[in-house]
């Protein structure tokens, strides 16, 4: 997978990504689509990826804080999964974090996506469950 990372809100990695987010958020899950397109979007990077024949696969957005980045919009289309596509974008944002000097990412899981942080070196933080767009989540964080 070849991963793009932009800040462009005009750029096609932006666009490919809120399209990714359409359908993974808003038709799967159902979030409303106002809530997935947000005031946040302008100070985002965009990290998309795409498949060997070029076409929009993964996709995740970071947005910069005081610590380092918060990951959030973590999303794979549906004929991607399975393939360590999820794997291969975090990782990628952890490597963006590390060589821009992060303290460290924190994010908000989905309760059932928390295995998979915990693999990738995300521990859970203090906060207690919560639900955003009404879908249980943990806060985690991946300290350097």
């Amino acid at each position: 997978m070849k991963i793009k990372v932009s800040s462009d809100l005009n750029s096609q990695v932006h666009q490919d990504s809120v399209a990714i987010r359409q359908a993974v958020f808003v038709q799967e899950q159902h979030v409303p689509a106002d809530l997935e397109v947000d005031a946040e979007e302008g100070r985002a990077i965009y990290f998309t990826g795409y498949n060997d024949d070029g076409v929009p696969v993964a996709t995740l957005r970071l947005l910069p804080e005081d610590y380092g980045f918060h990951v959030q919009r973590v999303a794979v289309a549906k004929a991607g999964r399975g393939l360590g596509l999820g794997r291969e974008m975090i990782t990628a944002a952890i490597q963006y974090g590390k060589e821009h000097g992060a303290q460290s990412l924190q994010l908000g899981a989905q309760v059932h996506a928390t295995g998979f942080y915990e693999r990738l070196g995300f521990k859970y933080t203090a906060k207690p469950q919560f639900l955003d767009a009404g879908i249980p989540h943990r806060e985690m964080i991946y300290t350097y």
